[in-house]
């Protein structure tokens, strides 16, 4: 039985440059696709309270594993904000308990930490209809910070925060008549506010309107699962504002008590120092975070048409990992499951809510999209549970036609009954033959007798459940740095050139919180992997999160070499460990419900035929990683400091951009050739780069001048194709630090100025 499964990995990184690029990721530079917008029927007629996104990540501008280390938490609400949508401008609601809530501790029960937010708002002028008039707003918002430990009274850390106004439009902001601010980001970023943390150090915190970064091509997706061309796709959220809750908080404060400082020394999977024997599975660095919103359980609308709110607190939104309430829920759960606790057990009853919710990830709706109903390309025959043939509908869904699932993974590695490889579309065993086997010892599949967590993975060796093994711990559990779940490089060779996949290979995970629900989960201990090297991007960072670790730990030789041994890789800090802004979540989940994950671990696709074929680089694995939704990066930049969400959009600006990007043919007199740019970043020491978004294909050229309008540098003409496009200012040794003026011009007509500051 221990004689077949799969190749030695250095071989298969030796066959994959072979392979002409099979491997190689579109992405790496992409951005953020993202989450729960009017994700339920209820939450939908509740904007002010609708969690969209939460994201979790270390800090970027503290790398170090040091007492400096932080973790930034984003929370974001209110979504599709019209930056146009006046005269009321969005804003947080009163009567609302927005909380951010941290698990740290799997032998506790509930929350280990809660921060809590509550708003008031106030019209300070209201003898007008304007937003802001004078120096004096309406809807005036302003905040408390409320923390919790261990589920005990709530007490106040900060009040009187200031969430900034809407950033209506240019005259509202920086004219005399409006405000009078410098400009929207400055005023944005003076309500930024540094709160003293617990154990030492301080956090930061920012309440207020950002750009939302999710993007996805709505109209599409929402239409059946489809998925259309480059060229046709359209981002449905471009230009859409949301409210954030920003925290920037310290590992220490984070980590439960006893855990050691980080230091250089922390081993970055298992939590202990190096050298040092083994750890428990689970990191002492690793935390569970969502968000939710509470609303009163009775609101009364009076005579005068005025509104009361009485009663208790009651849950009407959650959020933990993204597109779970979205995409994996089907309708009739949505509501209940806004208003569940993510907190389980192991083995809940299949009859109770959580085994409800944890069914729909061990068959997922998305996976009957991904198999055909007739089987095709040498697929399994289909399962067939409870003795009635499954039925799917790949074939209804096109856009989904590059991502099929699994049936026989292995088929003809192992010796009868385990021969006809493992099947994991909907209503298949999936792994389940597995339990019990002797086979499983050592690892995370094993019984809980011996150690291991079988009973839950395998789902009781019951077969019907296939995807207990891959996503259920994903989004309940994390994944432990266990075997099976470690790459397929360095692991055991059996016999020739099969390896077992079921030894021990090389680390990439380990953010396993055994808590039993949905929670973004983050090891603390990996440290951000560098936007930029030298000055530039750095190649090695993703959007495609911990599947780029896992494809630079398969392929690569500064990691292959190595073969089991622990290493940080690049993206290990990325989704699902924990949820960076650029991480393209959309695409990575679409990606795992195609079983992606599965082959990572050495659980290759239908077309490898295990030892015979020369690498399991195969045509379907390829069909698989190049998948797109054709909207790939957000429609404008991420900031490189505190809050690192972009500053919203001005309703002003917005407005002109979405006309402006009709087509001419409409004939209603806007010229449609630039339509926004930025620069970043910004303030700089090296290279800005101005980031232009284009509804045409228009030749530009760059004349830069110091604010005296003394000449500095041109960036000659050159024709720039419709969309987004940088264009790089690497000044010369003798440009000084300074305020400077960036022009864009199309032939001899001033398109756009930017401002920009040097250091």
């Amino acid at each position: 039985m221990k004689k077949n499964l799969t190749r030695p990995v250095v071989q298969v990184a030796l066959a994959a440059a072979a392979v002409g690029g099979l491997l190689t990721w579109s992405g790496h530079t992409n951005h953020l696709e993202a989450s729960s917008h009017r994700e339920a029927p209820l939450i939908a007629d509740d904007p002010l309270a609708d969690n969209t996104d939460l994201y979790v990540f270390r800090s970027p501008d503290a790398p170090a594993n040091d007492a400096n280390a932080t973790v930034t938490i984003v929370a974001n609400y209110i979504p599709f904000e019209l930056p146009q949508g006046g005269p009321n401008f969005n804003t947080f609601g009163e009567n609302i308990n927005y909380d951010i809530h941290v698990k740290n501790n799997p032998a506790t029960t509930g929350d280990d930490i809660t921060f809590r937010f509550t708003f008031t708002r106030a019209n300070e002028d209201p003898s007008t209809f304007f937003r802001v008039r004078l120096g004096k707003e309406n809807l005036k918002t302003t905040y408390t910070l409320q923390q919790s430990i261990a589920g005990g009274a709530f007490t106040t850390i900060y009040s009187d925060g200031v969430v900034p106004a809407p950033n209506i439009g240019p005259t509202s902001i920086t004219n005399p008549a409006g405000l009078g601010k410098s400009s929207y980001q400055a005023y944005a970023e003076s309500t930024i506010r540094s709160v003293p943390a617990a154990n030492g150090g301080n956090f930061k915190i920012f309440c207020g309107p950002t750009d939302d970064a999710f993007f996805t091509d709505l109209g599409a997706i929402f239409d059946l699962g489809g998925v259309r061309a480059a060229g046709s796709a359209r981002d449905g959220l471009a230009r859409k504002n949301v409210h954030s809750i920003v925290m920037q908080i310290p590992v220490s404060t984070l980590a439960k008590a006893g855990t050691p400082a980080l230091s250089a020394t922390t081993d970055i999977l298992s939590g202990a120092q190096m050298g040092t024997a083994a750890a428990s599975p689970v990191s002492p660095y690793t935390i569970g975070v969502w968000a939710s919103a509470s609303r009163l359980s009775i609101r009364t609308i009076n005579a005068d048409g005025t509104r009361s709110q009485t009663g208790t607190y009651v849950q009407v939104s959650r959020l933990g990992m993204p597109l779970t309430n979205e995409v994996i829920q089907p309708v009739g759960m949505k509501d209940s499951w806004n208003n569940a606790s993510p907190y389980g057990v192991g083995n809940a009853a299949a009859t109770s809510a959580q085994g409800m919710f944890e069914a729909n990830l061990k068959n997922p709706e998305l996976g009957l999209y991904m198999a055909d109903n007739t089987p095709k390309n040498g697929a399994a025959p289909k399962p067939t549970p409870n003795g009635n043939p499954q039925t799917y509908y790949g074939e209804a869904v096109p856009g989904f036609a590059p991502l099929r699932i699994q049936t026989k993974s292995l088929a003809g590695v192992l010796p009868a009954p385990l021969n006809g490889g493992f099947d994991f579309r909907n209503g298949a065993a999936g792994l389940s033959p597995l339990y019990g086997n002797a086979l499983t010892n050592g690892t995370a599949l094993a019984p809980s007798a011996s150690g291991g967590f079988g009973e839950y993975l395998l789902n009781n060796g019951a077969t019907g459940s296939p995807r207990s093994v891959d996503l259920l711990p994903i989004f309940h559990t994390g994944v432990p740095n266990l075997p099976p779940y470690q790459l397929a490089t360095g692991k055991t060779v059996l016999s020739g050139t099969t390896v077992n996949p079921l030894s021990a290979g090389k680390p990439f995970i380990n953010n396993f919180l055994p808590t039993f629900g949905d929670m973004l989960r983050i090891n603390m201990a990996v440290p951000p992997t560098p936007r930029v090297v030298n000055g530039q991007p750095n190649p090695d960072f993703s959007s495609e999160g911990l599947l780029a670790a896992a494809k630079l730990g398969l392929t690569d030789a500064r990691f292959t070499a190595s073969g089991n041994a622990a290493q940080a890789i690049p993206n290990m800090d990325g989704f699902p460990n924990g949820r960076r802004l650029e991480d393209d979540v959309t695409r990575i989940e679409l990606q795992a419900v195609s079983g992606v994950v599965l082959a990572a671990v050495g659980l290759w696709y239908d077309d490898y035929a295990g030892g015979t074929a020369a690498s399991p680089v195969t045509p379907q694995l390829g069909n698989v990683l190049t998948f797109s939704t054709n909207v790939e990066k957000n429609d404008t930049t991420f900031r490189v400091a505190f809050p690192y969400v972009q500053t919203p959009w001005s309703g002003t600006n917005a407005q002109r951009v979405a006309l402006a990007q009709l087509a001419p043919s409409q004939n209603l007199g806007f010229a449609p050739t630039l339509t926004m740019a930025s620069a970043y970043p910004n303030p700089s020491t090296g290279v800005t780069n101005l980031h232009l978004e284009l509804a045409v294909a228009t030749n530009l050229s760059v004349e830069i001048r110091d604010v005296t309008g003394r000449h500095i540098a041109t960036i000659p003409a050159h024709n720039y194709p419709a969309g987004v496009s940088d264009i790089k200012w690497q000044p010369a040794a003798s440009v000084v630090p300074g305020q400077y003026i960036a022009s864009l011009y199309a032939g001899k007509t001033l398109m756009q100025s930017l401002h920009i500051a040097r250091l």
